[in-house]
């Protein structure tokens, strides 16, 4: 079968603190003298159910790994090995998330953690060959002036190049804050020129994915895959042109989904929606971005030439600018045209 780590592709949903690799959080723990939990070391993984509680499980191995992030170098450390590994994966673009409040204590300010990023994403992007673009991302547990003050600080270094903001999200809980609340912040972000991609639709279901499209007005939607439980709502999606960034490991490990196979990414492809695979946090969800794609070819029976789609998909969601998308398509083209296809292989159906 055509080597899937081969594909050309663009990373759009991928946490900065998510992105670490466990051995560097086991040597970024080890040289803060912290002991964590032992989920975050076990190689398993999470299971939780999607519930409040299963959230704040969640949440706190996030805080346990996050609180292991102390400086500016730690920060290129990590930004240089997401890079990497999504090199590694045949992903010509990332668009990593972060949200700089939770590294601001360390490194003088919220204006220079999102500098550090900046800076070190311009260098990896050189190092790797990876292009990788930023997106500032406000707290729904946080109050919403918090997100205008982190859209206007996104706003002084819009851009679509690498070590530029292209974006400005909302994460966290979706059953947490008022959406509603949060849209001042994101009329800054437009104004700007930002991409709008707030979280929405994993935990809640079509009703909350219409409130973030009402609310927010986004250009896409990470993870979006409960629009499927609604007809209307996910017309919608499809006819406002919204990308979906769907996360099947993220869906499995919250349990908002049994196991992969029930991750709706065939009904939305078949719809018309535009999705873009991402890995979300894969520190804690185990998987990285090649295996969201190994599961759309082994649990739902995705053809190369549907995978191809997929990454075609993702690339034209991206903000990267024409030329690196001409690159990257015309790479999708080359991965499909100059590989033999499997024998037997046939389109799901």
């Amino acid at each position: 079968m055509r080597d899937l780590a081969k594909l050309p592709k663009a990373h759009l949903h991928l946490h900065f603190t998510g992105s670490m690799r466990p051995e560097t959080l086991r040597d970024l723990a080890a040289q803060y003298g912290v002991r964590l939990p032992s989920a975050l070391l076990d190689g398993d993984p999470l299971r939780l159910p999607a519930t409040e509680r299963g959230w704040f499980r969640f949440q706190r191995l996030y805080d346990a790994a996050r609180a292991c992030v102390r400086s500016e170098a730690d920060m290129r450390r990590i930004v240089h090995e997401a890079a990497e590994d999504d090199a590694a994966e045949g992903s010509g673009r990332l668009e990593i998330q972060v949200d700089p409040t939770s590294y601001a204590p360390f490194v003088g300010g919220i204006s220079p953690a999102v500098e550090i990023v900046l800076d070190a994403a311009r260098e990896a992007s050189a190092a790797t060959g990876t292009e990788v673009g930023v997106i500032v991302a406000a707290s729904r547990m946080r109050h919403p002036l918090d997100a205008r003050t982190l859209a206007r600080l996104a706003a002084q270094y819009v851009g679509d190049g690498p070590g530029e903001v292209l974006g400005f999200g909302l994460s966290n809980d979706e059953r947490r804050g008022d959406t509603a609340a949060f849209a001042p912040a994101f009329a800054i972000a437009r104004r700007a020129g930002l991409a709008l991609v707030p979280h929405g639709g994993e935990l809640l279901g079509p009703d909350h994915v219409s409130e973030v499209l009402t609310d927010l007005d986004p250009d896409r939607l990470g993870h979006g895959v409960r629009s499927v439980e609604d007809p209307r709502v996910l017309e919608q999606v499809v006819e406002r042109g919204v990308a979906l960034e769907v996360c099947p490991a993220s869906n499995v490990s919250l349990g908002v989904y049994d196991d992969g196979a029930q991750v709706p990414l065939g009904a939305l492809v078949d719809a018309g929606a535009q999705v873009a695979l991402g890995a979300d946090d894969p520190l804690l969800f185990g998987s990285r971005l090649v295996a969201q794609y190994e599961s759309a070819r082994t649990e739902h029976g995705f053809s190369d030439e549907e995978l191809a789609d997929l990454a075609r998909s993702s690339i034209r969601a991206s903000r990267a600018g024409h030329a690196t998308t001409a690159r990257l398509l015309a790479g999708v083209d080359a991965w499909i045209a100059d590989e033999a296809p499997p024998t037997g292989e046939a389109p799901r159906g």
